[in-house]
């Protein structure tokens, strides 16, 4: 099978050329950055560390972009020429090589359809303590309203794999809560054994501030209670690709 790395990419000069090169390593069959309109030195960058790079909006341009890293995702699955997507995160800190090939490895098994990295999250050059939103909104929600689902240790973890033909026939959410979104879906289509994790080690990244998390958890928690049948929460998506192509 193909494998195609997706980096969904705004504004991270400082950390894509690591990126592509630890990905490179693994030597997939495409490497595709998905540059969110950035502002920087990225897409420059991106393209001369031998990534393929695409603007967003050059991926159904007819189609008006929304903000949020689900959209350079959801166009990131059709620009994707591989049977495999492998998504990773541009603003990782000393990535290893490996990530690809850990993470595509388990699709051997037909009945595998997503690929969550497990790791060790950091928080300013502590061991442990990243994943904030992870451990006090995503995990408690998913014990209560997924408990199928409680053993995933990242579920907002940006790096993970999919089947492209499973990704085509499932709704993207737009922001923050693409991952989350995802995971259930995948579960909901496929069943909860359809989904397995591997160990990524330590995870090293850009920690971010209170302010920028509140917003990434308040979608993250909209989303899961969306999924799971509560009314009114307000989750902006993009429909599968497969029911508008």
């Amino acid at each position: 099978m193909r494998v195609t790395v997706v980096i969904p990419a705004l504004n991270e000069q400082d950390t894509i050329v690591e990126v592509i090169k630890a990905v490179a390593k693994d030597h997939p069959d495409q490497i595709l950055v998905i540059d969110a309109d950035s502002t920087d030195d990225t897409a420059r960058r991106a393209l001369q560390a031998g990534a393929e790079v695409l603007n967003w909006r050059e991926i159904f341009p007819e189609i008006p972009t929304q903000p949020g890293k689900g959209e350079s995702l959801w166009r990131g699955v059709w620009a994707a020429k591989g049977e495999i997507v492998v998504f990773i995160d541009a603003d990782l800190i000393a990535p290893q090589p490996g990530m690809v090939t850990a993470l595509a490895s388990p699709f051997v098994d037909p009945d595998v359809h997503l690929v969550k990295a497990n790791y060790q999250r950091t928080l300013n050059g502590q061991p442990t303590g990243g994943g904030r939103v992870t451990e006090l909104s995503a995990r408690p929600l998913l014990l209560q309203l997924f408990p199928a689902l409680a053993h995933i240790r990242q579920p907002l973890a940006g790096e993970y794999a999919i089947r492209r033909a499973t990704a085509m026939d499932l709704p993207f959410v737009a922001g923050y809560g693409v991952e989350a979104g995802l995971l259930v879906d995948v579960a909901n289509s496929h069943g909860a054994a359809s989904i397995t994790q591997v160990d990524l080690g330590v995870r090293r990244h850009r920690n971010r501030p209170l302010s920028e998390l509140a917003p990434m958890a308040e979608v993250v928690v909209a989303t899961l209670l969306q999924r799971s049948g509560i009314e009114g929460m307000d989750v902006l998506e993009r429909p599968a690709l497969s029911s508008i192509l």
